[in-house]
């Protein structure tokens, strides 16, 4: 069931609240994350996630509500009593170090036997793939080789749970993907709970097996990145996961399986969640990728003007304008149909089974 609390939960946040002043930096916040779970909190700049993460992991502590970790509430217990470990966006390592001693001074805080932060600094840095650089200075290590440094000096204290606050968002852009697939890879290795913030859609939906989408303080909706980008539940997340077509009108017929909306003079067909009431208003969520051109006789007909268009490699993406109503749409490219110039006039559609009803702006 979608956003349904694990069974064994490595982290549970209970109704937490933090302010700074007068503003609420979060918000009544609860959601729960299972063991061996990859983990993501994805919202806007200022939306509460890192102060979220830094609840957690006890660099703050909640005005209201609990954090328990393997079941057991932390309350005011400090960050080195935590069984976690944190990667922040910058990365803080020790740039006159080398490799092996960055990665080495949590275990020798910790004052273990040095043949045992040897053998345990080796074997991370084999896990990250840093193996042959333990004698490297940071300052000689590229931009991905000091993020898997900061990785491994995190991983090699064994915490039950990682907390990651954006990671990577100062690398370019080929570096990140290839980032995103060692810590997906990382984190299925070691069974290791992740728990990963990021603003960046692509990233949360490409590494995660859960995420959780907030803004202003509140978490909206909790799902897998397939329940998110298909079912979103308010016109806020169906907005900000990916690019989608967002028109708002009113209820006019509720009939099985589907409703229908009028906008203006338009009527457009979707979906039917249940919730829905005559004369209530609404918001009709399309994927660009749903919507056809010159797909006559689809329920969603409609004749719209081509005002501009862009090629992307494998998809071309055109800006329509249907009356009052602006819309987009995504279409496979292939080579040697023709594409539709500016100015001409399409039918766009789409199957009512393709669109999502959301509650209208402000709607619950």
């Amino acid at each position: 069931m979608e956003g349904q609390r694990p069974v064994e939960a490595a982290v549970e946040v209970r109704d937490i609240t933090k302010r700074f002043g007068q503003v609420v930096a979060v918000n009544a916040v609860s959601f729960s994350v299972a063991e061996g779970e990859f983990f993501s909190l994805l919202g806007p700049s200022g939306c509460g996630k890192t102060t979220t993460l830094r609840l957690i992991g006890g660099f703050e502590f909640p005005d209201g509500g609990e954090v328990l970790i393997g079941g057991r509430l932390m309350g005011r217990t400090p960050p080195n009593r935590r069984e976690t470990n944190m990667v922040f966006q910058r990365l803080a390592l020790f740039p006159h170090y080398s490799v092996f001693e960055n990665v080495a001074f949590g275990l020798r805080m910790r004052r273990l036997r040095e043949a045992e932060v040897r053998r345990r600094v080796a074997e991370v840095l084999e896990l990250v793939q840093l193996g042959g650089l333990a004698a490297r200075r940071i300052t000689e290590l590229s931009g991905g080789q000091q993020q898997r440094v900061a990785l491994a000096r995190a991983l090699v204290n064994r915490p039950r749970v990682l907390l990651l606050d954006e990671p990577l968002s100062s690398l370019d852009l080929k570096l990140r993907l290839q980032m995103q697939e060692e810590l997906k890879r990382l984190q299925r290795e070691l069974g290791t709970v992740f728990i990963y913030v990021t603003h960046d859609q692509g990233e949360a939906l490409a590494m995660s097996d859960r995420v959780g989408v907030m803004e202003g303080g509140r978490l909206y909706q909790v799902g897998t990145p397939i329940e998110i980008y298909e079912r979103p539940r308010t016109r806020f997340v169906a907005g900000f996961i990916g690019d989608a077509n967002l028109i708002d009108g009113v209820v006019e017929e509720l009939d099985g399986r589907t409703v229908t909306v009028r906008a203006g003079e338009v009527r457009v067909r979707a979906q039917r969640q249940g919730w829905e009431r005559p004369g209530g208003p609404l918001t009709v969520c399309v994927r660009p990728e749903r919507v056809r051109l010159d797909a006559a006789g689809t329920a969603n007909g409609l004749r719209a003007r081509v005002e501009e268009r862009a090629f992307s490699g494998q998809l071309v993406k055109y800006r329509l304008s249907a009356g009052p109503l602006r819309l987009q749409a995504a279409v496979p490219y292939l080579r040697g149909i023709p594409l539709f110039e500016i100015g001409r006039e399409v039918h766009a559609g789409w199957d009512p089974e393709q669109a999502v009803p959301v509650p209208a702006e402000g709607g619950e």
